[in-house]
């Protein structure tokens, strides 16, 4: 297999590369391991990855040097098929049974003292919580940051529609070794020019026979993605969604505001804390919830700056998460459940829940002209008795974009240009006589027909301030297959409710709430064909326009429901 090489990082850590270790049907997978100064037997934190051992997160963590010095082995595995691992790679699907057994190996070395803890965020998170499945004996802990527990509902689909950016994105990305570990040296060369220009990507169709995904030498995970786009048992034998009673140890789960998972990662922190399999475990889940992008994570998105108190050391926190489990130090023992940053507050606060334990619910009104930021839509706690409805047209060649425009840039963005457009519903509240947290998921309930006999429904909450700045602060989206199934019709007044993303928001004084409604999110989310076509296989000459109507009358109160710090 090789001889692994000992190399000094100073401090006394050394590093020894390429450690081999065969799984169970002769896979071997390789890893880089450092040991802390003064040798002896040691906790071991393990890091499996799949997009090259030597990077090790470091966009987001500490080196893992720098654990080292601090007592700690710490183990960079590549998973089966990526960098020095042997084996086919295959998203999500072996990395239970691998992690497991790479536990147990470490747990027989030399220099450890059999106890574990993982650490890593996104993919790295989901290696965390598939291999805590599978219950192997001395992992202790776990970490996963902006991850998931359910792949279909938190990482590639969000109530029916394609998380169309990330999810072609990531693919692209991930494609790129495949090709080369099978010598796919054109496949290659596609791969590298859709990546270069990636957003030009999301507007090719159908998005399911995109060209640099379609090589027959390339694995199909991609188009298996695109391809089932139900729930089911494709998705819930790769994930833990369904096996949270399978898990048994504490997990510090870190989310950020603005991030791709985060709904996916908040969800995952309440699965657990319900239905974990051991009271220990249920009781011991953490959530800190700051105002960051999926990388990096600091003060600044965008244009935003949250101040100093958004630079949370997230290294000392998870080292205090480490040396609280498998060094009985207490370290952890005063943190709160939930620690949550709320944006135009920028500060932290400390809870027992991720949301907040009151509602205000906000009713549309309008004069029947809510097109534009220009209309006359109205948000208040009085309920509408005779109002006319509001009319929009959804159409996939002119669509909404999602925040951050075409360039579908993270983050708190403007969304004063965007709704000047008329292909959208714009309501605001007068300005708040009082401050208002909004803290948790907002929950839309409106009262729509249109004239396709599918359709999308988008919401998203903004916070108006007084500059007229409209700073976006979270979305959710709908699709009427997967709301309604075959009980949906076209021109007949249906029921749309859903939960938007959550959010930990201040408006201050001043400051108005205002509610968008849309026929789509575009490149965030895939564009409904407005047809039976399916999204994925959808091109111009099959895409259709669609009439949406909204209503908010007496017999049909559309709102929306923000959970709130009393």
């Amino acid at each position: 297999m090789g001889e692994s090489l000992r190399l000094e990082c100073g401090d006394g850590v050394t590093l020894e590369r390429g450690v081999w270790c065969r799984m169970s049907d002769g896979t071997v997978l390789r890893s880089d391991h450092y040991y802390p100064r003064g040798g002896g037997k040691n906790a071991t934190l393990l890091m499996r990855q799949p997009y090259g051992r030597d990077i090790a997160s470091t966009v987001v963590y500490a080196h893992p040097a720098w654990f080292a010095r601090r007592g700690y082995n710490v183990v960079i595995q590549d998973v089966r098929g990526r960098g020095g691992s042997e084996g086919e790679f295959y998203p999500f699907r072996n990395e239970g049974r691998d992690g497991a057994e790479t536990i147990a190996w470490l747990r027989e070395r030399p220099e450890s003292n059999g106890r574990v803890g993982m650490y890593g965020f996104s993919y790295q998170g989901m290696t965390q919580l598939l291999a805590a499945a599978e219950q192997p004996e001395g992992l202790e802990c776990i970490a996963p940051a902006m991850t998931v527990c359910d792949l279909y509902a938190g990482w590639f689909y969000h109530n029916g529609a394609l998380r169309l950016a990330s999810s072609l994105g990531w693919g692209v990305q991930m494609l790129k070794e495949d090709a080369v570990r099978c010598g796919l040296h054109e496949a290659r060369m596609k791969l590298e020019a859709a990546w270069t220009n990636l957003r030009a990507q999301m507007w090719a169709m159908p998005y399911a026979e995109h060209a640099a995904i379609v090589d027959p030498g390339l694995p199909s995970y991609v188009r298996d993605w695109f391809e089932h786009d139900a729930q089911g048992e494709y998705w819930c034998a790769m994930d833990v969604g369904t096996r949270a009673t399978k898990i048994a140890v504490p997990a510090l789960h870190v989310s950020g505001w603005y991030d791709t998972y985060l709904e996916g990662s908040v969800r995952g922190f309440e699965l657990l804390r319900r239905h974990a399999g051991t009271e220990h475990a249920r009781e011991n889940q953490y959530l800190l919830a700051g105002p960051w992008v999926h990388i990096p994570w600091g003060d600044r998105v965008g244009e935003c700056d949250f101040g100093t108190a958004a630079r949370l050391n997230t290294d000392e926190l998870l080292l205090r998460w480490f040396d609280h489990w498998l060094k009985d130090a207490s370290t952890f023992a005063d943190e709160p459940k939930v620690r949550h940053f709320a944006m135009g507050a920028n500060r932290w606060f400390a809870a027992d829940d991720w949301r907040g334990s009151a509602e205000k619910v906000m009713y549309l009104h309008s004069g029947g002209r809510a097109e534009s930021r220009k209309g006359d839509g109205a948000l208040s706690s009085e309920v509408g008795i005779e109002e006319s409805p509001d009319v929009f047209v959804y159409d996939p060649e002119v669509p909404v974009m999602s925040p951050g425009g075409p360039m579908g840039v993270s983050g708190p963005t403007d969304q004063a240009v965007l709704e000047m457009g008329n292909n959208l519903l714009v309501y605001t509240s007068a300005p708040l006589v009082e401050v208002l947290h909004v803290l948790g998921a907002p929950k839309v309930s409106v009262y729509v027909s249109t004239s396709a006999t599918h359709a999308d429904v988008v919401a998203k909450l903004v916070r108006v301030m007084a500059s007229g700045r409209a700073e976006f602060v979270c979305i959710g989206i709908a699709r009427s297959t997967y709301l309604f199934g075959d009980a949906y019709e076209a021109d007949k007044v249906q029921h749309w409710e859903f939960e938007l993303e959550p959010t930990s928001t201040m408006f201050a004084v001043g400051e108005c709430v205002r509610l968008e409604v849309a026929g789509c999110a575009f490149p965030l989310y895939d564009r409904n064909s407005s047809n039976e076509t399916k999204p994925g296989r959808m091109t111009p000459w099959n895409w259709g326009r669609s009439t949406h109507v909204v209503f908010h009358d007496a017999e049909r109160p559309s709102s929306i429901a923000l959970r709130v710090v009393a």
